[in-house]
């Protein structure tokens, strides 16, 4: 695996731009370019392994299925078969592979238009740990994610 990257001190999209800008900017976009999702990938910000993209912003066909999308994203960080990563819609939502974008559009875009994806490699995204170890009658297993959610088996 690469050396850890250092972070550079970048906002998110949605800091950088206020809310009636990135609305415009979709209006724009919706309008030139009807049969297009404007999508916004961005990386975990306490990524360490996976690279920057080159960009964030990008306008996907929208009969592009989730697999087809992954390759393409996993193409522009020049990835290795070995290295794995995930991609998260607004953050929590790890959505099947054969949903297209139009279906991904009309459930998860944010108010302002745009559908929000980060990325994040596996070590990133969580680990295992007993809920309460003295509770083994539950059997309740707890995902702590550093997403900031917490998820019950």
């Amino acid at each position: 695996m690469p050396p850890p990257q250092k972070i550079p001190n970048l906002k998110p999209f949605k800091q950088r731009k206020n809310l009636a800008t990135r609305q415009q900017e979709v209006a724009g976009i919706r309008a030139k370019f009807p049969n297009k999702i404007p999508v916004i990938v961005e990386r975990y910000p306490r990524e360490q392994f996976l690279p920057l993209l080159d960009k964030t912003k990008f306008l996907v066909p929208q009969e592009l299925t989730m697999t087809q999308f992954l390759s393409l994203i996993r193409s522009r960080m020049v990835l290795r078969a070995t290295e794995a990563f995930y991609l998260l819609v607004n953050n929590k939502s790890l959505v099947s592979m054969n949903v297209t974008m139009a279906e991904i559009y009309r459930d998860y875009k944010d108010e302002d238009g745009f559908v929000y994806m980060t990325y994040a490699s596996q070590e990133t995204f969580g680990s295992l740990a007993l809920a309460d170890p003295s509770d083994l009658g539950d059997r309740s297993a707890v995902i702590t994610s550093p997403l900031q959610e917490e998820f019950v088996l």
